[in-house]
């Protein structure tokens, strides 16, 4: 049976605010790389978005694959393989506020590609902005969608982008080069879980307006990396 590998990941510039998304598709011939944008829209919509296009482009050109998709979120895994099916039994409430699931149109749309596919798709966690080549190329994409920036997408023969690679690393600075440059840098975002929903605020003011007088949890970031990290972790905690 053919397969075919996937690498996802999706950004936003606060939480939400301008927000991308970036794919790539690889085959044991090809590579097509996919990337979007939206005006406004959170981190996790974003991963959400760039698994939906990704799937969907697989059931399009690449029916009856096998599929490999990786991914760095936690929350988009989690959902697809443990979550989605407790959420429909509960009529689309979670289990222990019963509140609507968040998000909701991006999963249903995910539960019907999911079940497309079958069991020949399987989920591979990826460790985030940890030099993985295909991540990190993917985060690039989701980042550069978000801030508008003219993106140049690759879809050609698996050597040609293997060498685009060596050519062109991708920019996103490794997670020790960020922390080393933590002590100087200004602050990248708050991040805060306030009520169980996450939010992303490029000032302290903001931030605190947000969680003063309430119970909260909050912290200041350095970079898109450990913002996008902390949002997820935020975000688990919400949904326990």
């Amino acid at each position: 049976m053919k397969t075919v590998t996937i690498y996802t990941d999706g950004a936003s510039r606060g939480n939400p605010g301008p927000g991308g998304w970036g794919a790539i598709l690889m085959t044991d011939k090809e590579v097509v790389e996919l990337a979007g944008a939206e005006k406004k829209a959170t981190n996790n919509q974003m991963e959400l978005e760039a698994v939906v296009q990704a799937l969907t482009y697989v059931l399009k050109k690449y029916k009856g694959y096998n599929v490999v998709l990786h991914a760095d979120s936690a929350y988009v895994l989690n959902g697809i393989s443990s979550w989605l099916d407790g959420w429909v039994r509960n009529n689309w409430l979670t289990a222990t506020t019963k509140k609507p699931v968040e998000n909701k149109m991006y999963w249903q749309t995910l539960l019907t590609l999911r079940d497309s596919l079958g069991k020949g798709l399987r989920l591979v966690k990826v460790a985030g902005h940890s030099g993985h080549a295909y991540n990190d190329r993917c985060d690039e994409l989701a980042v550069a969608a978000a801030l508008g920036e003219d993106l140049r997408l690759f879809s050609g023969a698996v050597s040609g982008y293997e060498k685009m690679l060596v050519d062109t690393p991708p920019k996103s600075p490794s997670k020790s080069k960020q922390q080393k440059a933590n002590s100087k840098a200004s602050a990248y975002s708050y991040v805060s879980l306030v009520d169980g929903k996450v939010f992303s605020d490029k000032t302290w003011g903001a931030c605190e307006k947000r969680v003063k007088g309430k119970s909260a949890k909050y912290k200041k970031v350095f970079s898109k990396a450990e913002e996008t990290e902390l949002v997820q972790e935020y975000t688990l905690q919400s949904l326990l």
